[in-house]
């Protein structure tokens, strides 16, 4: 079984706010992204909740954390691209590029969650006989290149400035950092033949398999056996996600709200669900020594380079931070990452 080595530590957060006051959650949210920083890690990533207690924008969020931290990745995990319009995506992830001097990395899935009650309301007309799946994605991409519109006479006026027509601001590094979240071998040969990043988390399809680790093992071959990744020019990213809580510097009511958490999520795992065949990852929760041996042994752990800690919904912000520095200093050491040169030192 490979050794793991980490090159690289991100961190996932729900952006959990309350229903009466939203400002608080996200002003905190924002601030863990500043304390990820100071900690050293490498990438902080908010999911894109709709119609939930979480952030429905990720870009307007990632333009916010652009502007409240200087080094650290900024991710999304991921954006449900049935509900958007790729090409005003497209301007409004450009524009918080640029705004964080190119540090965005951009995860898409072609899930829509709460379609019933959200269809009607984002597209005109009968939204079902619609491509809201990989072509979608693929429209957002051919946008993120700067292909001219029109031909090659077109041109816009504007106050002090004629020009050929292209998605602004145009920024070509956008494009090389986008993922997509695979939980199936058919997204995993999708994403690896449009050149992306690969995301790959707690939960996978089960193809052939009840386990899950088989299920993880064998998308991240069918995904690394693709031509196009064989053949690709440039290093092909691959990150794991993981919930991993340790409880070493938790009091003791944390450490029993800790242990709650995953045994409410546990029966899950037991067997595949629903008509898809899902698989879901048991929770990591215990002490830090206990979270490495469970980690050592995940053979999943030991084919990538890159962890994504995903934390739990609806925790505190203090508990995410106690989360993240025992994460930082216990454990992902261990796994031979080490914390970026720039960070400066983070207390809980």
């Amino acid at each position: 079984m490979p050794t793991p080595a980490l090159t690289s530590l991100a961190f996932l957060t729900p952006g959990n706010f309350a229903d009466d006051d939203p400002h608080t959650g996200l002003e905190e949210t924002l601030a863990l992204f500043e304390y990820g920083e100071r900690l050293g890690f490498d990438g902080a990533w908010i999911r894109q909740r709709h119609l939930e207690h979480g952030v429905g924008s990720a870009a307007v969020f990632l333009a916010a954390a652009g502007q409240r931290t200087e080094r650290i990745e900024l991710g999304s995990a991921v954006i449900p691209i049935g509900y958007e319009n790729p090409f005003r995506l497209a301007e409004d992830l450009a524009l918080a590029d640029v705004l964080s001097r190119g540090r965005l990395q951009i995860g898409f899935s072609t899930g829509m969650p709460h379609a019933d009650l959200l269809g009607d309301l984002v597209h005109d007309g009968d939204w079902r006989r619609l491509d809201l799946s990989y072509g979608r994605i693929a429209r957002v991409l051919a946008h993120l290149g700067g292909d001219y519109l029109g031909g090659p006479d077109t041109v816009i006026h504007s106050p002090g400035n004629v020009q050929r027509p292209r998605l602004q601001p145009h920024n070509p590094g956008l494009a090389r950092r986008i993922w997509y979240g695979g939980g199936s071998l058919r997204s995993a040969r999708w994403a690896a033949e449009q050149g992306l990043s690969l995301l790959t988390g707690n939960i996978v399809t089960g193809e052939g398999t009840d386990d899950f680790t088989t299920a993880q093992l064998n998308l991240l071959a069918e995904y690394r056996r693709t031509p196009a990744v064989q053949a690709a020019d440039r290093p092909v990213r691959v990150a794991l996600g993981r919930v991993i809580v340790p409880v070493d510097s938790a009091d003791a009511a944390g450490r029993a709200r800790y242990r709650a958490y995953a045994a409410s999520r546990h029966e899950r795992t037991l067997a595949p669900q629903g008509p898809k065949r899902t698989l879901f990852a048991p929770d990591v929760v215990g002490t830090a020594d206990q979270i490495l041996e469970q980690l050592t042994a995940d053979p999943v752990l030991g084919e990538v380079s890159e962890l994504r800690l995903e934390l739990p919904y609806e925790f505190h912000r203090e508990e995410y931070e106690q989360i993240l520095h025992d994460v930082r200093h216990l454990i992902a050491p261990e796994l031979g990452w080490r914390a970026a040169s720039t960070a400066v030192p983070a207390t809980v």
